[in-house]
């Protein structure tokens, strides 16, 4: 039986790719998926790669400056690697725009892409609404995403402890009155983001808006999209329009980013 190495260079020979990059991509994915440390046993017992093997492309990646030795031998994913991901989160915001703008056409209401950014949720991209009253949400601003529709969106498929973790490590402040501070109240939440396929931010944020928010499915980085607005106008009954041209718009985002 073929190895997994030797599966690698067949699959990466019939592509027309370079092995090498390949496996390094794989082995920086490997150890974001991992936490973003990592010893090289656990990533040749995860990869199928031989130790020589990983312990050569680490070296290179730690001289790019992309991973970086700690002081106990293990790996762990190096600061050059922000670059490129703030300007990936950039180029992501401006790729989605023109979605965001079909939302804006069809709600009315201002629309909104954010990411998970370790335990933030960061908006990259908006589209505002055309009613001269309106939400706006600086593009770059960070929140915590137990206060907000598209945090829960991106947290409901995390599983639970790795949520509790996170909001013991923000501490859950109150944003408003509204906003949930309870770990189990949460929890509860995402659960019914799951069963129901959106999430919703009723004043929790801030008072007088309502946000709905789906996640966009197989993004290469966990993303959602939202739409904001007064909650006299996001209603329950307004909520039912939406939420379908939510889910169509993220999966044609979802589409585009896979294409």
């Amino acid at each position: 039986m073929p190895s997994a190495e030797s599966k690698t260079a067949a699959t990466t020979a019939g592509s027309g790719g370079v092995q090498s990059l390949e496996r390094a991509f794989d082995l920086l994915e490997r150890m974001a998926d991992a936490g973003g440390e990592v010893g090289l046993s656990e990533l040749s017992t995860s990869s199928g790669l031989p130790l020589p093997t990983i312990h050569r492309l680490m070296r290179t990646l730690v001289a790019c400056g992309y991973v970086r030795q700690q002081p106990n031998r293990r790996y762990a994913l190096g600061p050059r690697l922000i670059r490129l991901g703030e300007s990936s989160s950039r180029l992501l915001g401006t790729w989605a725009r023109p979605y965001l703008a079909r939302l804006v056409e069809e709600t009315g209401e201002t629309a909104n892409m954010a990411l998970l950014d370790g335990d933030e949720v960061v908006y990259v991209a908006q589209v505002p609404s055309r009613h001269s009253m309106r939400m706006f949400t600086e593009v770059g601003r960070r929140v915590l995403p137990h206060t907000t529709g598209v945090g829960k969106a991106l947290l409901a498929d995390t599983p639970p402890e790795e949520v509790r973790a996170l909001l013991a490590r923000t501490g859950m402040p109150a944003a408003t009155e509204k906003t949930i501070t309870s770990p189990e109240v949460f929890l509860d939440a995402l659960r019914q983001v799951r069963e129901q396929g959106y999430a919703v931010d009723d004043n929790e944020q801030e008072m007088g808006v309502r946000c709905l928010a789906v996640p966009v499915p197989d993004s290469p980085a966990p993303a959602a999209i939202s739409i904001s607005g007064p909650a006299g106008r996001v209603t329950d009954e307004a909520t039912q329009e939406i939420v379908p041209i939510l889910q169509e718009v993220a999966a044609e985002l979802s589409g585009a980013l896979a294409a």
